[in-house]
């Protein structure tokens, strides 16, 4: 890890508009609610001052919506859109919350083949980290993405076990919501050869000049 790494900033969308609630998971046109809508105007204003050199988002309308407040800020830049930072492939997908919320919202246990597991989820974002880091090598890049995504990066970075069980439970490793929130910011570091580690974790509405000063000082301490 000698080389300077690529500051990943990995954005939760804002919340989504899902009068039916149910689990929306990768089905079309969920969009963003208008307190989604204000989240995502949060998220870019808090990066109005990151001196990005790409904005990527998933692939879903919610993320694209999010990524586009951010590129307000910086109209020279263009989305990028990868598969990688994709929601989750889960059974329970156009099913009700309420099941999930039954099933302690473990998407993975028993589902069967051809749908995700949580090493095949932080693996992919391992794998998008890495190929930031070769494209943006010492650069600064923000990519908007999904809860769980994130829930299973920070524990694959932490060295802590896949368990399901444990993806609402990130306290232990710098979440500070316990669960990342929409609207929230997960700052990672990442190298060309794969190798990463997390920065710091912001809630919805921080600023970036802030927070990094912030997480500069805790890594110095």
């Amino acid at each position: 890890m000698e080389h300077a790494p690529t500051r990943v900033l990995l954005v939760r969308h804002g919340r989504v508009h899902n009068p039916d609630r149910i689990l929306y998971g990768r089905l079309p046109r969920f969009g963003l609610s208008p307190e989604g809508r204000r989240q995502a105007r949060q998220v870019g204003e808090g990066l109005a001052d990151a001196p990005l050199a790409a904005v990527y988002a998933s692939p879903l309308l919610r993320a694209r919506q999010t990524a586009v407040e951010i590129l307000r800020f910086h109209p020279d830049l263009r989305l990028r859109v990868s598969r990688l930072l994709h929601e989750v492939l889960t059974p329970f997908e156009g099913r009700p919350l309420a099941e999930a919320r039954a099933a302690g919202e473990d998407f993975y246990t028993g589902s069967g083949p051809g749908f995700e597991q949580p090493p095949e989820v932080a693996g992919r974002m391992l794998r998008f980290l890495g190929r930031a880091a070769r494209t943006h090598p010492g650069g600064v890049v923000a990519a908007v993405t999904h809860g769980d995504p994130l829930a299973f990066l920070v524990l694959r970075l932490a060295g802590a076990d896949l368990d399901p069980r444990r993806k609402a439970a990130l306290h232990r490793y710098g979440v500070t919501d316990g669960y990342p929130q929409p609207g929230s910011v997960l700052a990672v570091d990442a190298w060309p050869d794969g190798s990463a580690r997390m920065v710091g974790y912001e809630a919805a509405g921080g600023g970036y000049g802030r927070a990094t000063a912030r997480w500069n000082a805790s890594a110095s301490s």
